[in-house]
């Protein structure tokens, strides 16, 4: 696929500077197998057979996941986000290497190919920038996609590129530029709906005003085509935003009947929990939290900001499920039907918690942050860890 830029608004490109990337030591992961007494064991072994054709590999086999949460890999370097080939192997983003781990039943390999080659060479990380969200296309089995939201010199993007059944990503193929950049307040998360539409989260980046700004990229929740294109019935038509006055959305999720949620870092006072409605205005900057002003839409819940810092969520038809980074656990909100109730810790202990999806397998795959630069790395982190849905 050639290169093109799609959707993009005519904006600026943020306040951040162009910094280099930075390019830490890596660490060789390891596989925890579902014979292994001890720890973690590293099955790393050859790829599969190459080609878009080929068959993809399967995923790990683990033993069932259980209320004690289990290492699935270990040794990683600040991994930011996880999604699930429909064969079941586990891709996962590494925010300061750049780089995409693909996690199969015979090892983990690091992503290759000129698409790898790209991230590697173009992305900034810095501070909070660098390869972030990673999300498989619903058509993969035909057209074996996988769209990514990425840090450059001068702004975030969202990119896709073919992914090939020995780990091969061919070109990138620009869906969405000129989102503004920063090195805070980038959002990241990339999640198709259930209208088969591409959501993406972004932050304000550190230009407060844009999130009130229509025209701005920042501070949104955007819906997008898969080709990048403002998806048809957003609020204005033309115009990718589809809710604005966020301060930095980095998790989003709907509930079997569709009704979708967000968190939100707040900056002193509260965190936030959000039901999404299209259009919807949510306050910042003029409110952080509940402000019970005319206009704008206050959270379901808050946290202080001591006690969440909610990155990626899982939303299930009873509950939903935040990972916490400054809170360093993973919240439960009973939410059955719409009708939310008081938050419980459902997992902590395993300090900064940067993501959590729903598996294939039913459980819940957590992923560790404490080798970002902000957190307190302990024997074996970064981690990926699965546990049954409390």
């Amino acid at each position: 696929m050639g290169t093109r830029v799609r959707g993009t608004l005519a904006v600026a490109a943020g306040a951040g500077l162009a910094l280099t990337a930075c390019t830490p030591e890596p660490v060789e992961p390891s596989v925890t197998t579902a014979t292994s007494t001890s720890g973690v064991t590293s099955t790393r072994s050859a790829p599969p057979t190459p080609g878009l054709g080929d068959p993809y590999p399967a995923g790990p086999d683990l033993a069932a996941a259980t209320a004690t949460p289990t290492d699935v890999l270990t040794g990683l370097s600040a991994p930011w986000d996880l999604a699930f080939l429909p064969s079941g192997a586990v891709l996962i983003t590494l925010r300061d290497l750049a780089q995409v781990l693909m996690v199969t039943a015979d090892g983990t390999v690091t992503v290759s190919g000129p698409g790898a080659d790209e991230l590697a060479s173009d992305t900034t990380a810095d501070g909070e920038a660098g390869l972030l969200g990673i999300e498989v296309s619903p058509g993969f089995d035909t057209d074996h996609l996988v769209y990514l939201y990425r840090t450059t010199a001068t702004d975030n993007r969202v990119v896709r590129a073919e992914l090939s059944a020995d780990g091969r990503l061919g070109p990138l193929d620009v869906v969405l530029a000129g989102i503004p950049r920063n090195s805070f307040h980038d959002g990241g998360r990339l999640a198709f709906g259930p209208d088969g539409y591409l959501y993406v989260t972004t932050g304000d980046a550190g230009d407060r005003p844009l999130a009130q700004d229509t025209g701005s990229l920042a501070g949104k929740i955007l819906r997008l085509t898969p080709d990048g294109d403002p998806a048809p019935g957003n609020p204005v038509e033309g115009n990718p935003m589809w809710s604005y006055g966020h301060r930095n959305v980095q998790g989003v999720g709907w509930d079997p009947s569709g009704r979708m949620y967000a968190s939100e870092f707040g900056q002193n006072t509260a965190d936030e929990l959000n039901v999404i409605e299209p259009g919807a205005n949510y306050g910042w900057p003029t409110v952080e939290g509940v402000g019970n002003v005319a206009g704008l839409v206050d959270p379901v819940v808050t946290w202080p900001t001591d006690d969440a810092s909610p990155s990626g969520i899982v939303v299930t038809a009873d509950a939903v499920y935040l990972a916490a980074l400054r809170g360093e656990r993973l919240w439960q909100v009973p939410a059955p039907g719409g009708v939310v109730g008081e938050p419980r810790v459902a997992l902590d202990g395993l300090g900064r918690l940067r993501d959590v999806e729903l598996g294939p397998d039913g459980a819940l795959w957590v992923v560790t942050n404490n080798t970002d630069g902000r957190g307190t790395p302990r024997a074996g982190d970064d981690r990926v860890l699965r546990l049954a849905v409390p």
